[in-house]
């Protein structure tokens, strides 16, 4: 398997090894939040003391390798805006306030970009050629706007990628066993993926679906160009006790992310 588990101190993260730049997907786990935050919240939206909230992001940063000072995350807003982002965005969503965007890129070596979840999609971007970085949340929302497509088509763009040398990561998210959604969601995925989203969905029978967002972004990654995609094998609902779970806890929760930093290997 490509995903490993790293520890630093109680601190646990996720990391794919075939992006050989500081990156991670974090768990609930090593920080200094109490109560249903407990205990490495990175949100700094949900209620948790500031200090706390950065003292976890100092932490994190620590254990993946990155310079807090220079991370830059963003206001998602479940849509498919891509935000290119430089030097002068440093420190923006964690410092001071970020613009609404759902999927972050970057040509700047060593500047992170981080994007939050409880069961939506993250998923990381890296080009070993240019050393360009992105992170995309993909909502169920996002995924059937294609959000992860846009950002590599925004990467090709901006930076002269290759969609053929990118490498992609899909995080820990709600999986197929737990993501049970009336017709309203596989409806929009055929809308936007044709009959290529039915490998994804699961028919009840009884007027519920059950739908795996992980593959119908690796589906978006293809379509884009993106040959080489792996997959993370946790559920967030299924594993409470390590990830955060909008679906089994409701708001009483805080909320993981998925950072990776620009630069060639």
């Amino acid at each position: 398997m490509s995903f490993v588990t790293e520890q630093s101190g109680a601190l646990v993260f996720r990391r794919c090894d075939g992006l050989e730049t500081p990156h991670g997907f974090t768990t609930r786990l090593g920080g200094v939040s109490r109560g249903p935050l407990a205990s490495l919240n990175l949100g700094t939206h949900r209620g948790d003391r500031p200090r706390n909230v950065l003292e976890n992001h100092r932490r994190l940063a620590a254990a993946v390798g990155y310079d807090v000072r220079r991370l830059v995350c963003a206001r998602q807003v479940h849509g498919d805006a891509v935000r290119v982002v430089t030097e002068a965005d440093a420190g923006q969503g964690l410092f001071y306030p970020a613009p609404e965007a759902d999927a972050l890129v970057t040509a700047a070596p060593g500047l992170a970009l981080m994007v939050f979840s409880a069961d939506c999609t993250p998923i990381l971007l890296w080009d070993p050629v240019t050393g360009a970085a992105g992170a995309v949340h993909a909502g169920w929302r996002g995924t059937a706007l294609g959000i992860v497509k846009k950002a590599v088509e925004t990467m090709a763009a901006a930076f002269g990628c290759r969609p053929g040398d990118l490498r992609a990561a899909i995080g820990p998210c709600i999986d197929r066993c737990c993501f049970e959604t009336r017709g309203d969601v596989p409806a929009a995925m055929e809308r936007a993926l044709g009959p290529a989203a039915a490998v994804a969905v699961d028919d009840g029978g009884d007027g519920t679906y059950h739908v795996d967002l992980k593959d119908l972004n690796a589906l978006w990654l293809a379509r884009a160009g993106v040959d080489w995609i792996e997959t993370a094998p946790w559920c967030t609902a299924c594993d409470t006790a390590a990830f955060w779970s909008h679906r089994r806890m409701g708001e009483a929760r805080g909320v993981q992310a998925a950072v990776i930093a620009g630069g060639r290997p």
